[in-house]
């Protein structure tokens, strides 16, 4: 795991820069030396720079980046490549490549084998990469920078196109100094997508001018010639009709073979492991293979707020080595500067947090960590999903029954029994459902916002288009899958593992494990009079896991977000309400209205308020820089 920095000029020879760009360039790279801190290496060219801050996991004396291939022969040095993630098949891969076209190698590591891959297979070779990956590939004879982004959106890649050049980077921090950042740049609509979703998504961040590549895409840029940019892996969800135990059988053997694969690495190598299937899945199928696997789990003091009883209960069934962590209020209060920090942009998920402590408690024994992202949007775990099944009565009726049972609805009072069944049943589907997420809804944003902005539809609504042909749930884990996973999931593990210098490895979002999941049939993700979710991953699983875990409902790192706000953390947020600078954008009173009504018991708005905080803490660290999250290194040495 690491950090990668990259920067090709619009003009052509423009040479190396001068003293001053250098040093500029190095001090970008340095805020990430959180990603990388084993070795630090950057390289100036005619009209290219190249920074990396590596994390050794592979080939650890040798694969320093950037990588340079080929290493000898007419066209030595032709490519230059910089790649955070790893490639689970790059040993496969080499021998394809020295069997297919005699390719030689100077190094045991995978940086190297993507090299080749690129040069002699071109973007063909990203169908065949097994891994989590973000690479840039420059030609130096073409003068063409090749950039691709792994499937799922795992490792993520920033872009800043001026015109200057084209910089790229694993973190956008590292692209500010070259943006022109200012408060002025503040990109609207990302922020009210953020005010409905609680992240930004993906293409976008609260830049303007800084883009995401999206997840499954390439990309190209030349001089002169611009950005293109095409997909070559669209995750999706088509039920088949498939045999029960084959499905159940495709599964754990390509679960297996997964965790086997995310285990390779010269370091020591550890995993999260929480109350439920997923996690419990990824422990028990590791100690197959590593029975002195250590465990880590994280909650917190409150009652009902923690799943370290029930973990430890596993990790005991497992055999394997737990060790816990539990968060205060103090340590929520002392970090949240520098967790907003990381995240470049605000991501009010507040699980975030003890994954936050996790990692860090795990770093000081293993440098690895498996963990079990990826599976709920894959195989149906979020209890919402079955809202398509309660709701297929009302949604039966006739259409002019349905505009009375709506209306209905809206007469009566706020949190009286049955009035959210009727107002979910008479919408339709691409208007009710969001993701798994949904903060403000389009009212109360009006109410909140001092601006205009695109709705939330102009991110959904294609995604709807495209699942129109499947059944509700399909469609709906299609959204979660190219919102709610990318945006949310991805951005708090990385952001956070990598905060303390931790590599997270996800083997549910594995190829194979994809594969085994993509045709499975709503009833055996959610069968019917079964109140459990992932039904088939939970029989996959059957004799692997205990049976205690195994029809566990998920827990999913419970915060207590909603106490917080009504002791000393409330105080801090109101005090952070009163001193914001972002008053031009949001009705600070309606927030401070959302957090007296919280704390005085009238409604539950924990979840508005913490998304609001969250804003106001980023656009204090970013953009007013009255709070200093963390203390200034010095750049690195050129």
């Amino acid at each position: 795991m690491c950090g990668l920095s990259v920067f090709v000029s619009s003009r052509p020879h423009a040479g190396v820069p001068d003293a001053e760009s250098a040093a500029v360039f190095a001090s970008a790279l340095e805020t990430m030396h959180h990603r990388g801190p084993d070795d630090t290496q950057v390289e100036f060219g005619d009209g290219v720079a190249f920074g990396f801050k590596r994390l050794a996991i592979i080939d650890r004396a040798e694969s320093a980046q950037p990588a340079h291939y080929p290493v000898d022969g007419p066209q030595a040095g032709r490519w230059t490549v910089v790649f955070n993630g790893e490639i689970y098949n790059y040993r496969e891969l080499r021998a394809d490549l020295i069997r297919e076209h005699r390719a030689t190698f100077a190094t045991q590591g995978d940086s190297e084998v993507l090299a080749a891959a690129f040069h002699y297979w071109g973007a063909a070779a990203l169908s065949r990469l097994r891994g989590m990956f973000a690479f840039v590939a420059y030609d130096h004879f073409t003068r063409t920078l090749h950039a691709a982004r792994d499937p799922f959106g795992i490792k993520p890649l920033y872009v800043l196109e001026t015109s200057d050049g084209l910089f790229l980077a694993s973190e956008r921090k590292a692209l500010l100094p070259f943006s022109g950042d200012s408060g002025a740049a503040l990109d609207t609509d990302a922020l009210a997508h953020y005010l409905t979703f609680q992240y930004v998504p993906d293409p976008l961040s609260l830049h303007r001018h800084v883009r995401r590549l999206p997840p499954g895409h390439r990309m190209t840029w030349t001089p002169g010639g611009g950005l293109r940019q095409e997909r070559y892996f669209r995750p999706s969800l088509r039920p088949l009709h498939v045999q029960p135990e084959a499905a159940y059988h495709a599964i754990r053997d390509a679960l297996r073979d997964s965790v086997r694969k995310h285990l390779h690495a010269e370091v020591q190598v550890g995993a999260f492991l929480s109350s439920g299937v997923d996690s419990s899945a990824i422990v028990a199928l590791a100690r197959e293979s590593k029975p002195d696997l250590h465990a880590f789990t994280a909650g917190f003091a409150h009652e009902g707020y923690s799943e370290i009883e029930i973990a430890q209960d596993t990790a005991e069934q497992l055999g394997v080595r737990l060790t816990p962590t539990v968060v205060t209020e103090d340590d929520v209060l002392r970090e949240l500067p520098r967790i907003v920090q990381l995240l470049d942009d605000p991501v009010a998920d507040p699980s975030l947090i003890p994954l936050y402590f996790l990692a860090q408690t795990a770093s000081r024994y293993v440098t690895v960590v498996l963990s079990g992202e990826g599976s709920d949007e894959l195989f149906g775990g979020y209890t919402i999903y079955r809202e398509p099944m309660s709701l297929a009565g009302i949604e039966r009726l006739p259409a002019g029954m349905k505009r009375g049972l709506r209306n209905l609805s809206h007469v009566m009072p706020e949190g009286m029994r049955g009035r959210s069944f009727l107002e979910r049943g008479t919408t339709p589907i691409e208007e009710r459902y969001y993701g798994n997420a949904r903060i403000f809804g389009p009212e109360e944003k009006s109410q909140l916002m001092r601006f205009t902005a695109e709705p939330h539809t102009a991110i959904t609504a294609h995604l709807y288009a495209e699942t129109a042909d499947v059944d509700p749930v399909a469609s709906m884990q299609y959204v979660d899958l190219h919102t709610w996973l990318q945006g949310d999931i991805l951005v708090k593990a990385d952001r956070m593992s990598m905060a303390h210098s931790l590599e997270l490895r996800v083997p549910f979002l594995d190829q194979a494990v994809y594969a085994a999941a993509a045709g499975l049939p709503t009833e055996l993700k959610l069968p019917h009079g079964n109140k459990t979710t992932k039904h088939a991953l939970r029989e996959a699983m059957r004799g692997i896991v205990p049976e205690s875990v195994r029809d566990r409902r998920k827990l999913g790192f419970p915060t207590p977000t909603r106490l917080w706000l009504k002791g000393g953390i409330g105080d801090w947020v109101g005090a952070l309400f009163d001193s914001s600078q972002t008053g031009h954008l949001l009705d600070l009173g309606y927030a401070q209205r959302l957090l007296k009504d919280h704390r005085a018991g009238v409604a539950d708005h924990s979840r508005k308020v913490w998304t609001v905080a969250m804003f106001c803490l980023w656009h204090a660290i970013t953009v007013e820089k009255t709070i200093d999250p963390s203390p200034v290194r010095a750049p690195a040495v050129v």
